[in-house]
């Protein structure tokens, strides 16, 4: 079996990135089928896919990307935990379902994590399926009391 690659994802990877995030709506329980999306998904990640405010790290297992996660150092105002200000949202952390279990998330994880620490920025957040919970809490996540609201302000299309 090819030995996995980490590493940060490159233009040719845009495809595959955006797959695997519908893979993870798909995950979640939201239909991800619709087109629109994910056009304008590949034209988000081709703009920042070398911005140095984003991380989008990739495992690659033969010549395949198989998983995905993302860092996004955010301008935020200050705060106890970051006084500084700013923060690093992380998301779109995602494995193909016939490569699951296998540790590919955590990787991908991991390289992002590593970026986030080199920002400079005190915290990272992120919003956590059931599913992943166990993995975000190893590499030092913590629940918090707060849950995401969200308030739709006009409609898709």
């Amino acid at each position: 079996m090819d030995e996995p690659i980490v590493r940060r994802a490159r233009a040719v990877d845009i495809d595959a990135v955006v797959e695997l995030r519908a893979e993870m709506f798909e995950a979640m329980g939201i239909a991800a089928g619709d087109a629109a999306w994910r056009d304008h998904a590949r034209v988000w990640f081709e703009a920042r896919i070398d911005d140095p405010r984003y991380c989008v790290a990739v495992v690659e297992v033969g010549g395949a990307v198989v998983s995905c996660a993302l860092g996004s150092l955010r301008d935020a105002a200050p705060s106890p935990h970051a006084p500084e200000g700013g923060d690093v949202l992380v998301s779109n952390v995602c494995t193909l379902p016939a490569a699951r279990g296998q540790g590919y998330a955590r990787a991908a994880l991991e390289h992002v994590m590593r970026w986030a620490r080199s920002t400079g920025a005190r915290r990272a957040e992120l919003f956590a399926t059931a599913a992943g919970r166990g993995m975000y809490t190893a590499v030092g996540f913590t629940e918090t009391q707060q849950s995401a609201m969200r308030a739709r302000l006009r409609e898709s299309g």
